[in-house]
């Protein structure tokens, strides 16, 4: 069911929902995501409650929640302020999707939209993320769809089976860091089956790129663990040095972000990158047995044993 209903501020919001989950998306500003919730539980993204309510400002707002980027990023136009009114509609007759679609971003030549679409039953959810060239002039960008976490959590970023030496010779994963980039960081971990990044609010930033093969990340706070799942395309040229996958972190909040492949568009082409989402209960992150129930639950999950 979709209804507009007022949340922190803003008076128009979609939420949409099948009886189990509810999504709550901006439409006077945006569009960003900025709930998540399974049954009214918790809701593990960010809200930047100095931020909520706001229209019309001058500059970009982070706000919190999902949004969609274009990659690389580039400090001239990456944060185009989208602080004006979204359009939707209805998408099929359940009343279970919709395609959010700011204003074009004249200044760069882009249209976003985001086509948003629950699963009949249980907490599943596909995000189509798609930005269409709309200037006379090509660009080459790769879609790059980020999510806003709240504080207090852990990323979970899956890796390939583990090998053997001397059977396996040759690399099976790529790192990408940034010039703040710090792997002796205690917030890392780093493990045979998986990375971990737990937001800490006493540190500064810290960020890392990835080229996830097994398509998928996730994050737990709160007692629930959010998941999504993104593709990996064998020899395409994914941006930042070949991520599908990039996490940045602050005091304030994490970010797990996937990223599509490098697409040069032309005048009215357009590049398209899929998500889906999953939010399941979770491990308590403050346990000392933490990493242990981690594995144990994902173990639990199909496609996700560690």
């Amino acid at each position: 069911m979709i209804k507009i209903v007022p949340y922190k501020g803003w008076q128009n919001n979609l939420s949409l929902g099948n009886g189990t989950v509810e999504l709550i998306v901006t439409l006077d500003v945006g569009p960003r995501i900025l709930s998540y919730t399974k049954n009214g539980g918790f809701n593990p993204l960010k809200n930047n409650d100095d931020q909520m309510g706001g229209t019309a400002e001058a500059a970009w707002k982070i706000r919190g929640g999902h949004r969609l980027w274009a990659a690389p990023e580039n400090r001239a136009t990456t944060y185009f302020p989208d602080n004006a009114p979204v359009s939707w509609k209805q998408l099929g007759g359940l009343g279970l999707g919709a395609r959010v679609t700011p204003p074009p971003e004249k200044s760069n030549g882009l249209q976003k939209e985001i086509d948003i679409v629950l699963d009949a039953q249980g907490a599943g959810v596909t995000l189509t993320h798609r930005i269409t060239r709309i200037a006379a002039t090509p660009v080459t960008l790769a879609p790059w769809a980020l999510t806003v976490m709240t504080p207090g959590g852990v990323c979970i970023m899956s890796q390939p089976s583990f090998g053997e030496h001397p059977r396996d010779l040759l690399p099976n994963r790529t790192l990408v860091l940034w010039p703040y980039s710090d792997l002796g960081d205690p917030r890392w971990h780093f493990g045979k089956h998986h990375y971990l990044l737990r937001q800490d609010a006493t540190r500064g930033p810290n960020k890392l790129g990835l080229a996830l093969t097994a398509g998928w990340a996730g994050y737990a706070v709160g007692g629930v663990l959010f998941i999504k799942r993104f593709p990996w395309e064998n020899g395409a040229p994914y941006p930042d040095g070949g991520c599908n996958f990039e996490t940045f972190t602050n005091a304030r909040m994490l970010e797990i972000e996937s990223l599509g492949p490098l697409v040069t568009l032309q005048p009215g082409q357009t590049a398209g990158h899929v998500e889906t989402w999953e939010l399941h209960d979770g491990p308590d992150v403050a346990a000392p047995d933490f990493e242990q129930a981690l594995a144990a639950r994902l173990g639990q999950l199909e496609g996700m044993k560690m």
